[in-house]
């Protein structure tokens, strides 16, 4: 069985021949630690903005969260009780997808796939309709464009889908992308900017000079940087690189995926489909991507027997034509999540950033996160719509709970 997918910069046979020489230059204006999607995002923002960028990526480009992601940008379906912090940012960064994605499609000169046929969210019985019921109502009290449908409405929609559905809701707006092909565009959109990227080079320290970070200590030496942003997704709370002071709320949180390959006789989903157990993203290459557990397990590797029953079983309660579809690739990942699920974009001490703790929504954030971090790194600042994302809030909640 396949592991899903390789990174973007060995598909094309490595660092040199990709044009990147993986060489750690002495300086940079920028040093970002991780090139996962927020770390490559805000390489690219930046060395638009006429900064000199190196990434570090202590394993390859997209191996932590990115290339596991389904590459759904769905504030709608995604919205909860609990998540109302979020929506502005998701809905701003919505907006910004549509000119982000026609900047990098036109500098990387490749397409990344992206859809805008809504997500259908299902419930099948009367205890998953009344939970669907409470969401929506708490979707069109945020106001944000969502559909009640009944059964027949939803199979109308998707033919393919079991007579058991009973309804569901559309979010029209929520789209989604390729994050195979974001990524690689991203690789190749920050070649063209200048951008260095060195892989398999772990970061193992700062560079301090007084109470300023004055540069990045790695496994292949030192980086003089005028600014380093951390950007390490899951491991952004791993211990060692920041000092006990400064360490962020950030944990893995697992996710186990799988592809699979749709035919004419298997038919497949025209929109991204979400139950109670998993969501079925249909590609443009005729893949459908079924994600994703959920397992607060810490960095424990691999794919398990009972996470890929949880999502064939998830899906098959639905979607009855997945039983004759190949499964061709499953895999693991690492969403970085913080304590409260909302991402935290901040500065953390004289030059030193951080942007990291984005969830499960990664994709949906990042052109306002890659727009947060080069306005703040060229003029000081965050954009009003990133400012409740910094460590304040967490620290006005333990006063409060205390």
């Amino acid at each position: 069985m396949a592991q899903w997918p390789a990174s973007p910069i060995g598909q094309r046979r490595g660092l040199g021949e990709a044009g990147d020489s993986g060489a750690l230059p002495a300086r940079a204006d920028v040093a970002i630690v991780g090139g996962g999607l927020i770390g490559l995002a805000s390489a690219w923002r930046l060395a638009q903005a006429g900064k000199q960028v190196v990434v570090v990526e202590r394993d390859r480009v997209g191996a932590g969260a990115s290339l596991a992601a389904t590459g759904m940008l769905a504030p709608a379906a995604e919205h909860e009780p609990g998540s109302d912090l979020l929506l502005p940012l998701a809905i701003d960064s919505l907006a910004r997808w549509p000119a982000f994605r026609d900047a990098l499609q036109a500098a990387a000169g490749l397409d990344i796939d992206y859809r805008q046929e809504g997500t259908l969210v299902l419930a099948i019985g009367r205890d998953e309709v009344e939970r669907l019921r409470f969401r929506y109502d708490l979707q069109r009290r945020s106001g944000v464009a969502a559909e009640w449908l009944s059964g027949t409405e939803v199979r109308r929609r998707e033919p393919t889908l079991r007579p058991s559905v009973t309804a569901g809701v559309f979010c029209p707006l929520d789209h989604q992308v390729d994050p195979r092909k974001v990524m690689q565009a991203l690789v190749l959109a920050c070649r063209a900017a200048g951008v260095t990227v060195v892989e398999g080079c772990a970061a193992t320290g700062l560079d301090w000079t007084g109470s300023r970070v004055t540069g990045l200590v790695t496994e292949r030496g030192a980086v003089t940087a005028g600014t380093v942003v951390l950007a390490s997704g899951a491991w952004s709370g791993a211990a060692g690189l920041l000092p006990d002071h400064l360490a962020l709320p950030v944990r893995p949180l697992k996710g186990q995926s799988l592809a699979l390959r749709t035919t004419r006789q298997t038919g497949t989903l025209s929109h991204m489909v979400w139950t109670e157990q998993v969501h079925m993203a249909p590609k443009g290459d005729g893949h459908l991507i079924v994600g994703a557990t959920v397992e607060d397990c810490g960095f424990r590797d691999g794919v398990t027997a009972g996470g890929l029953y949880a999502l064939l079983e998830g899906a098959r309660r639905v979607l009855p034509g997945i039983e004759e579809m190949a499964v061709e690739a499953v895999w693991s990942g690492y969403r970085p999540t913080s304590d409260d699920d909302a991402p935290i974009i901040d500065t953390l001490a004289p030059g030193l950033v951080a942007a990291t703790g984005h969830h499960r929504n990664g994709y949906l954030l990042a052109p306002a996160t890659a727009d947060a971090m080069a306005a703040l790194l060229t003029s000081g600042a965050l954009p009003a719509v990133a400012r409740p994302f910094t460590l304040a809030r967490f620290r006005a909640e333990a006063r409060a709970i205390a």
